[in-house]
């Protein structure tokens, strides 16, 4: 029941930014983890970067200097501010979270975005 809504994606020539947004819902009773994953084209998932304990963890070293994440708890939102992209930062970016819900008597949950394409062009 909880549900994860990405935007933000788009097509940009490369040196260009996007920034992307994810927006939680649901019976949820706290957030533990909120972050980005991206698949690349012919290439397996990896992990972008993570919000945990109000701090940015696990930023990938290829985005390091140039990707930014911040959440607003308030409204269980997590943003990934993506500047100087490069053509090998085109993929599906998948929002992430984790935490407790409501259902089930305060049970752990796990869920995943439907995606939102990046295309970064040379």
């Amino acid at each position: 029941q909880v549900h994860l809504v990405e935007s933000g994606g788009g097509l940009v020539q490369a040196g260009g930014s996007l920034r992307l947004s994810c927006a939680a819902s649901g019976p949820i009773v706290k957030i533990s983890a909120m972050g980005w994953y991206r698949r690349a084209p012919e290439n397996e998932r990896e992990e972008v970067a993570i919000m945990a304990s109000g701090e940015p963890t696990n930023v990938a070293a290829s985005v390091k200097g140039r990707f930014t994440i911040y959440t607003d708890n308030a409204e269980n939102t997590v943003f990934l501010q993506m500047n100087n992209l490069h053509p090998e930062d085109t993929g599906v970016y998948f929002c992430y979270a984790r935490g407790i819900t409501r259902t089930d008597y305060y049970r752990p949950f796990e869920t995943w975005g439907q995606g939102t394409q990046v295309t970064v062009s040379s």
